[in-house]
């Protein structure tokens, strides 16, 4: 019987930047993965993105998500967002065990307003006796 575990979360932050002429620009990252073994699976992702306008003002979104699936184990799969004036922050974790065998994926995502962003995406998977599989991901954007 596959357990299905499926969890995702987004948000707005609208911040003003000190009024003073700039550039307009925008950016945006985004990083996402998956990983497998056995009767496991796990993915998660994230996606941010900026705009700052001449006048300085900035407005700023993200979202991250992930999911995990077992045949006959146990799945999980939890995501989280921060804000603070400065920044928002989001992580998601998603993992699935069966006995000795799992996959999992971290993905965190940082959106500093009207200034730079960065999403990174850690995987892996392990079936006992074998070599870990390990991947990373990572998108970075900085506004001028």
């Amino acid at each position: 019987m596959k357990k299905p575990v499926l969890y995702a979360a987004i948000i707005l932050g609208l911040g003003a930047s000190p009024a003073f002429a700039e550039d307009a620009a925008s950016g945006t990252v985004g990083s996402g993965g998956s990983a497998a073994a056995g009767g496991t699976s796990a993915s998660t992702l994230g996606l941010g993105g900026t705009v700052r306008d001449e006048d300085g003002s900035t407005a700023s979104s993200i979202g991250t998500g992930g999911s995990a699936a077992t045949t006959d184990g146990k799945a999980q799969s939890r995501s989280k967002l921060n804000e603070n004036p400065n920044m928002l922050m989001g992580q998601s974790k998603s993992q699935a065990m069966d006995k000795g065998t799992f996959s999992k994926s971290k993905t965190k995502t940082k959106v500093r307003h009207g200034e730079e962003l960065e999403s990174t995406t850690r995987t892996m998977s392990h079936v006992p006796g074998e070599k870990p599989e390990m991947s990373t991901t990572t998108s970075e954007a900085e506004l001028d």
